[in-house]
C-alpha cells in the first residue's frame, strides 16, 4: 500500500467533505500539522468540527480556518490565544464544546482504544457535568465522558518511514500520538522521511498500522506562540 503522497493537497484528496469531524494535533503552535491545515483551507470544505487542544493563534494553524469561516464547532480545552475565536464564539458564529485538558486527552485516547465512555471526577459539580450522567463509585461522584473518534486525524511527526511508522520530538509529541489512533483515516506530515528499517522499533511512537497517508514536509516553520525575553545581563568590569 502506497502511503507517501507528493504534497499535502494530494494527501487530502478524496478524504475531505463538508460537515466532517477532524482531529488536529499540537499544543499551542507546537507540533501542529500546518501543511495539512493549509490544504484544508485551500480545499474550501466547510461546516467542520475540529477536535484540538486549541485553535492556534490569529493567522497561524487553525486560526487560518477561522478566518475563512470553515470551522463550525470546536472541541477544545484552551482557546485564550485567539481573538478571532473569541469574537466568533461571542457572536454565535462558532460553537464550542469546552473540555478540561486531561479529560480531552482521555476522551481521544479512549476513542482510539475503542472505549465508548468512561467516568472521571473532573468537572463534577460544574457546568461541565450539565446534561451528563453522574454516578457514585466508592462514595465519590464521577461524570461520564464519551470517547472521541474523528473522520480524519491530522498529525505532525518529526520522523516517519514509508510505512507510516512515526517518531515525535519532545513536546511536539503532545496530542499527536493519541489522535493518530482515533481517526478513521489518519494523515501525517513528517519533517524527515526515511525508508522502512531506518527507525529502530523501540523508537517508534505510532505504529504505521494507524497511519493511512503521509507527506514529507521538510524544514517547517517553528512558530513561537509567546516570545518571552529578558534584558541581557551586563558583566561587571573589574
Amino acid at each position: 500500500m502506497q502511503k507517501v503522497y507528493a504534497d499535502a493537497t494530494a494527501a487530502m484528496a478524496g478524504v475531505l467533505a463538508d460537515g466532517m469531524v477532524i482531529m488536529s494535533g499540537g499544543f499551542g503552535l507546537c507540533g501542529i500539522p500546518e501543511a495539512l491545515i493549509a490544504a484544508i483551507r485551500q480545499s474550501g470544505v466547510k461546516d467542520l468540527t475540529f477536535i484540538s487542544n486549541n485553535a492556534g493563534v490569529d493567522g497561524i494553524g487553525l486560526g487560518t480556518l477561522l478566518e475563512t469561516r470553515q470551522i463550525r464547532k470546536m472541541i477544545s480545552s484552551y482557546v485564550g490565544e485567539n481573538k478571532l475565536f473569541a469574537q466568533q464564539f461571542l457572536s454565535g458564529e462558532l460553537e464550542l464544546e469546552f473540555t478540561p485538558q486531561g479529560t480531552l486527552a482521555e476522551r481521544i485516547r479512549a476513542g482510539g482504544a475503542g472505549i465508548p465512555a468512561f467516568f472521571t471526577k473532573t468537572g463534577v459539580g460544574t457546568i461541565i457535568a450539565d446534561g451528563k450522567e453522574v454516578r457514585s463509585f466508592d462514595g465519590d461522584d464521577y461524570v461520564m465522558e464519551r470517547g472521541l473518534v474523528a473522520d480524519v486525524s491530522l498529525v505532525h511527526a518529526w520522523k516517519g518511514d514509508t510505512e507510516g511508522n512515526l517518531v515525535y520530538r519532545k513536546t511536539a509529541r503532545n496530542f499527536n500520538p493519541m489522535m493518530a489512533t482515533a481517526g478513521k483515516v489518519t494523515i501525517a506530515e513528517v519533517e524527515h522521511l526515511v525508508e522502512v528499517g531506518e527507525i529502530e522499533p523501540d523508537q517508534i511512537h505510532t505504529p504505521g498500522i494507524f497511519v493511512s497517508r503521509l507527506v514529507h514536509v521538510p524544514n517547517p516553520a517553528k512558530h513561537i506562540e509567546q516570545r518571552t525575553v529578558r534584558p541581557r545581563a551586563m558583566a561587571e568590569v573589574n
